[in-house]
């Protein structure tokens, strides 16, 4: 779909599936384009007869950069404009790293708009690691240093990749090369949600949610560490926890089929209306 006018940007917009399935809305990650859910996630939520929206965030070509800075309230009016430009919902949400956080954000301010959420890599704070790394990357961009990029390559699979696949060669040399062919690192538009890292603390906030909520961590994620998504399910009333060996940062490309078993036996069940009234009766 071409460039859609929302929320005062445009955004790159995608619909794929039944026109009259239920809508899924899936919100990516910092740096990566919505397109990347199109490997494995969009098709087997389509299989299972939801319509489902990808779209590259603000921040991400050839959505408007917005490279002069942007909120993460910015981004969550984004989904939510989404969601009622395509009828307004209530819709699953499915978000993963940034993603998930502009996910948890909308089940709180809009849960007129979320019927579930599915939070990847959910995190309700950033670890000191996390910050200081963000920090790092933010600092190399503003000095204007260009790393090679079989270096850059080599990072991203260190921090993305679990052992299990940094064990096979053959399998990581070809992430690799992925990494190495991935595009032009942190734009100004990455720059600005990188910024979005900063000084996150929302674990008070989140008690607050009343929908179902599945908070998903990667055994193996160096980004952000799983047991913040337990913190997230233990913090959310009613949330369900789950934790997907044997993967990194990445894990729903590394195990798609185990991360989306997941996420649709979750969907499958929220979708009772007994299950929804429990989340939005919730004290």
């Amino acid at each position: 779909m071409p460039l859609v006018p929302l929320n005062g940007v445009r955004l790159h917009l995608d619909v794929t599936g039944p026109d009259d399935g239920p809508l899924a809305v899936l919100v990516m990650g910092t740096g990566s384009r919505g397109r990347v859910w199109n490997l494995h996630q969009v098709p087997a939520l389509v299989r299972a007869g939801y319509r489902v929206a990808t779209f590259d965030n603000r921040g991400i070509a050839p959505s408007d950069e917005c490279a002069t800075g942007f909120t993460i309230d910015d981004m969550v009016a984004d989904t939510a404009a989404v969601i009622e430009h395509l009828g307004g919902g209530p819709a699953a949400v499915i978000g993963t790293s940034l993603g998930a956080r502009i996910t948890q954000e909308l089940a709180l301010a809009r849960p007129d708009l979320v019927r579930c959420a599915v939070a990847l890599a959910a995190h309700a704070r950033i670890d000191p690691v996390g910050r200081t790394l963000s920090a790092g990357e933010r600092a190399l961009h503003d000095a204007g240093t260009s790393l090679p990029a079989t270096y850059q390559a080599a990072i991203a699979a260190h921090l993305n990749l679990s052992p299990a696949t940094m064990r096979n060669e053959v399998a990581v040399q070809d992430w690799l090369d992925l990494f190495e062919m991935g595009g032009p690192g942190v734009t100004p538009g990455v720059r600005a949600q990188l910024a979005l890292s900063e000084n996150v603390d929302r674990r008070a906030a989140y008690a607050a949610i009343r929908v179902p909520v599945l908070a998903v961590g990667f055994a193996d994620d160096r980004l952000i560490a799983p047991w913040l998504a337990a913190e997230v399910a233990a913090i959310v009333p009613g949330a369900r926890h789950g934790e997907i060996p044997d993967c990194g940062h990445v894990g729903y490309l590394e195990r798609p089929d185990a991360v989306n078993a997941v996420i649709l036996e979750f969907l499958a069940g929220a979708a009772q209306p007994d299950a929804v009234q429990a989340a939005h009766s919730r004290a």
